[in-house]
């Protein structure tokens, strides 16, 4: 299973063009009869799980819970998760508090830990109060996770996060 992590409160153009980068490298992991795991949301897991279907990768959606019943999402992310929803094969329950960052943050480590690559759009900018991809991107690597790195459209990525096409 792969996951798609990266920024959070990315613009509508720039998650339109990422959503079209995102099929190629996708389509790649295709043959492999991998699926695409995402946490239900707006923005990037929206554009992952379109790109996904696109690119003829099973969908898996992930949506929060507590104590094994359907928690409320945020009103930003209800529209994108009933979407998701239809585009995917599977849904499972974790339980997390979607309005809490550390509570998403232990929720995308547990979703790492059930997948075997990761793709991560990422500029190789550190973690900070807005973005964790940096600290997704350390611990999918320190648990021996593949990563490939695909810069946001219109950045030129950094040095210390090379970017390499699927293999």
């Amino acid at each position: 299973m792969i996951t798609v992590v990266g920024p959070g409160g990315l613009a509508a153009p720039v998650l339109t063009a990422l959503e079209e980068r995102l099929v190629s490298p996708l389509a790649e992991f295709a043959r492999t009869g991998s699926a695409v795991l995402v946490r239900a949301g707006h923005g990037l897991p929206l554009a992952a799980g379109r790109a996904a279907r696109r690119a003829g990768l099973r969908l898996v959606t992930v949506l929060p819970s507590k104590n094994g019943v359907p928690a409320q999402l945020r009103e930003s992310d209800r529209i994108a998760a009933g979407e998701l929803l239809l585009l995917s094969e599977q849904v499972h329950l974790l339980d997390y508090d979607p309005a809490r960052r550390d509570s998403c943050i232990r929720a995308e480590e547990h979703l790492l830990g059930t997948c075997t690559r990761v793709l991560a759009v990422w500029d190789g900018s550190p973690t900070n109060s807005q973005d964790a991809t940096a600290h997704l991107v350390a611990f999918a690597r320190s648990h021996g996770l593949d990563v490939d790195v695909l810069p946001p459209p219109g950045t030129r990525g950094h040095p210390a996060a090379p970017c390499r096409e699927p293999s």
